[in-house]
């Protein structure tokens, strides 16, 4: 059923109402506060209309109504409005911002912090995907006679290390050779591409024994394949929300921060942005989780996510983000803004 104007006022006015107070919103109350220019019993027939398809929910406690899931979904599709921040959260953001950021992909946990601190909700991170990602270097460090650091350095800014150990003593001679045939081998190949049996890159270029191949090759691989670790902060800070005084209502908060690969499945969708409500995801129930992409310059740094209650305050949420992700772009994007 298609919605009328004045319907999608009255949905939007519950939801915005309902966020701020956590009350079931009742006709009288919205015709006060939000000026809708008509009749309470024209209010109470369109309340009774949204109830009908689904859009609102009438709680046992009271006359007043409260969004559904579905009325969430509505109101994010449909009716959100980016909200203006405050002076004080602009020069907070900007603030943190201005951090010294050593490592592109320091800007992903900077920018996840950030956001947690400005909302008051959990946030959740990854860093960007192998199959994006472009090796720039490999670099082989000597650290003893039997023990070798592999870094790769990506074109986002990412770095790995893993520690190599042998069983037989290795030159400097020979590293300067691993540094100059892994390098011309695969630079500027994607990440993802560098698998087994990587033996074939190198073997038909290398003299030495396999003994010495295969401990690097097997820690390399480790150390590309040991990615999509969950960064999270914040995990107390919606415990001010009135929800959180329900024992059910905190356990199925922790039970879901627990959950990492249903995290992880949401955090690693394509879309560049992405709003999930409750009941729409198994394992979700009473909370909501808003994914986007941090790309800054064209490049992808990883994914962030903001959780929270369903009655979280999306348009904040998403301004912030916004916000954060322009300023990005101004400070460190050469110009290009995501």
């Amino acid at each position: 059923m298609e919605l009328d104007d004045r319907k999608k006022r009255i949905l939007q006015a519950i939801v915005n109402e309902y966020i701020d107070t956590i009350e079931p919103v009742s006709s009288s109350s919205l015709i006060q506060k939000y000026k809708l220019d008509c009749s309470s019993a024209t209010v109470r027939n369109d309340m009774a209309e949204l109830e009908k398809i689904g859009y609102l929910e009438k709680t046992h406690t009271s006359s007043g109504r409260v969004p559904s899931n579905k009325g969430y979904r509505f109101y994010v599709d449909k009716l959100l409005k980016d909200k203006a921040l405050d002076i004080n959260e602009i020069k907070y953001i900007n603030s943190k911002l201005q951090s010294k950021v050593n490592q592109m992909e320091e800007i992903t946990k900077i920018a996840t912090n950030t956001i947690s601190e400005v909302t008051h909700y959990t946030t959740v991170a990854i860093g960007p995907s192998a199959n994006r990602q472009i090796i720039e270097e490999i670099k082989f460090v000597l650290l003893g006679s039997r023990m070798l650091m592999a870094v790769i350095l990506t074109d986002t800014g990412t770095i790995k290390e893993t520690i190599i150990k042998f069983e037989k003593d290795i030159t400097q001679e020979q590293v300067d050779t691993l540094n100059i045939i892994f390098n011309n081998k695969l630079k500027g190949r994607l990440l993802a591409s560098v698998d087994m049996p990587m033996e074939q890159y190198i073997m038909s270029e290398m003299n030495y024994r396999i003994d010495v191949i295969k401990p690097i090759i097997k820690q390399i691989n480790k150390a590309i394949n040991d990615e999509s670790k969950i960064y999270l902060n914040g995990a107390n800070r919606p415990f001010d929300n009135p929800e959180f005084q329900s024992t059910e209502f905190v356990r199925n908060f922790m039970n879901l921060l627990d959950s990492k690969n249903l995290i992880l499945d949401l955090l690693e969708n394509e879309e560049d942005f992405n709003v999930y409500i409750g009941n729409e995801i198994n394992g979700l129930k009473d909370f909501s989780i808003v994914t986007f992409k941090n790309k800054v310059g064209g490049k992808d740094l990883g994914t962030i996510g903001i959780i929270g209650p369903t009655r979280m305050d999306y348009s904040k949420v998403i301004s912030v983000m916004k916000y954060i992700n322009h300023e990005l772009n101004k400070e460190l994007g050469d110009g290009k803004e995501g």
